[in-house]
């Protein structure tokens, strides 16, 4: 099995910001870009064909062990923000994703990574190789070659 991480697969997102995101100072609270980190994961997840829903169907949950995010400029209610997710391919049984987050501007705003791990459904123990449906998902994406 031969591994092809040269390909990039991203989804982007939008996102409009809510009132109850913003602190006091009408900018987005820190700890709602994590939300947003979400959100872009579920919409490349639905669009690709590998949701939460789609992993649950075949046993699996895939918490979130570690997660990074950087501010780099504010966002404010009322922005419409564009989230882009990209799948950071490895051969470990895990997902490691990547975010950008623009302004409405166009300008990069937050940038961050989550990693998350495969659990079995069933016995609730982490699994050590790559779930089938996973590895199907990484061959129909060119990510696994013979």
């Amino acid at each position: 099995m031969r591994y092809n991480s040269n390909r990039e697969i991203n989804y982007t997102y939008e996102i409009r910001v809510r009132f109850v995101e913003t602190d006091p100072l009408g900018i987005v609270w820190h700890g709602n870009y994590i939300q947003y980190f979400e959100d872009g994961r579920e919409a490349f997840g639905r669009h690709h064909g590998i949701s939460y829903l789609d992993q649950k169907e075949n046993g699996f949950a895939s918490p979130i062990v570690k997660s990074t995010s950087e501010h780099k400029l504010p966002l404010r209610y009322g922005d419409v923000a564009t989230i882009k997710t990209i799948y950071v391919d490895s051969p470990a049984a895990k997902m490691i994703f990547r975010y950008e987050i623009f302004n409405p501007e166009g300008e990069l705003v937050c940038t961050g990574e989550t990693i998350q791990v495969f659990i079995s459904l069933d016995s609730g123990e982490l699994s050590l190789t790559i779930p089938p449906f996973f590895k199907a998902w990484k061959e129909k994406e060119g990510l696994l070659s013979e």
